[in-house]
C-alpha cells in the first residue's frame, strides 16, 4: 500500500477550522474539538498535522492525574532536568511550548499541542484545568480529540467550552472521499464498481476501507486484471475485509444483475 496521505473532506474540515483561529475575536478562544466514532481517521489526520507542522503530540490515558499530565508532556517537550517543584515543571513547559510557537512563527507554519483520546480525562478537572491553563498563557491552539463523551464533558467546564467555539466532527467517508482513498492509496488499479462496493460495505469507515485496500492490492497482485482494475466480480469469493460488529470476515458476494 502506497506510503501516502491522502486528504479527505474531514481533513479539509479540520484544516479549516484552524484556519479560524487566525480570525477569532477572542483570542483566549483557541481551542478546538474534533469527535467521531473510531475508524474515520482522526488519528491519521492528527499524526499527518503533527508530522507537518512539528506540533506536541500526546495520547491521552485513562489514569492521567495533573502530575502524570505533567510529566508527559516534559517527556515530548524533551526536557529532562526535571525540577522538583511543581511550579517550576509548570513554568518549564510554558517556556519551551513558548520557544517552539515562536519557532513556529518565524518559519511561517503552524504550531498547537494536540491531546488524542481526551474523553479519558475530559472529566477530570484539575487535568483540564492545566491544558486550559497552557492554552491560555500563550494563546496557543490547542486540539482535543476524543469520541462521544469530549463533547458532553466538556459542558461541565463553561470555560473551557467558551473557548472551544471551533468544533469538528469527523462524519463517515462520502463516495468521493472514498474513491480518493482507494486511488490514493492501492497499488494496483480498482474499477468503480468494487471502490462503490467498498465504500457501501464499510459504511464510510476509512478504517474498514483500509483493510479492503490492502486486501484488494494481495488479490490484484496475483491476478491479470482488465483495463479498469481489478472489478467487484474479479474478487467475488475472497475476504475483503473483517466486520465491525463481530469480527467475521466479510466474502465478496456474487454480482447482483437486474
Amino acid at each position: 500500500m502506497k506510503a501516502e496521505f491522502v486528504e479527505t473532506s474531514n481533513y479539509r474540515r479540520f484544516t479549516s477550522a484552524l484556519t479560524r483561529l487566525d480570525d477569532r475575536g477572542a483570542v483566549e478562544a483557541c481551542m478546538v474539538v474534533v469527535d467521531g466514532k473510531p475508524g474515520l481517521g482522526k488519528t491519521a489526520t492528527m499524526s499527518r498535522w503533527t508530522a507537518q507542522t512539528g506540533s506536541i503530540y500526546l495520547r491521552a490515558q485513562r489514569g492521567w492525574d495533573y502530575s502524570w499530565f505533567i510529566q508527559e508532556l516534559l517527556a515530548e517537550l524533551s526536557i529532562t532536568n526535571v525540577p522538583r517543584s511543581r511550579r517550576d515543571r509548570f513554568r518549564l513547559v510554558i517556556e519551551r511550548l513558548d520557544d517552539l510557537a515562536t519557532d513556529a512563527t518565524l518559519e511561517g507554519r503552524a504550531f498547537s499541542l494536540v491531546v488524542d483520546e481526551a474523553d479519558l480525562i475530559s472529566g477530570k478537572p484539575e487535568v483540564m484545568e492545566a491544558i486550559r491553563g497552557i492554552s491560555d498563557l500563550r494563546f496557543l491552539p490547542t486540539i482535543l480529540v476524543g469520541m462521544g463523551k469530549l463533547r458532553d464533558n466538556l459542558r461541565r467546564f463553561p470555560q473551557i467550552e467558551s473557548r472551544a467555539p471551533n468544533k469538528v466532527e469527523f462524519l463517515p467517508a462520502t463516495r468521493e472521499d472514498a474513491t480518493a482513498l482507494v486511488r490514493g492509496l492501492c497499488e494496483v488499479p480498482v474499477a468503480p464498481d468494487l471502490i462503490d462496493f467498498v465504500w457501501r460495505l464499510s459504511k464510510g469507515f476509512s478504517r474498514e476501507m483500509v483493510e479492503a485496500i490492502k486486501a484488494i492490492e494481495r488479490f490484484g497482485m496475483r491476478i491479470d486484471y482488465g483495463p479498469e482494475g481489478v472489478t467487484h466480480a474479479d474478487m467475488v469469493g475472497q475476504v475483503i475485509m473483517n466486520n465491525r460488529e463481530n469480527g467475521k470476515p466479510i466474502i465478496v458476494p456474487e454480482v447482483a444483475h437486474g
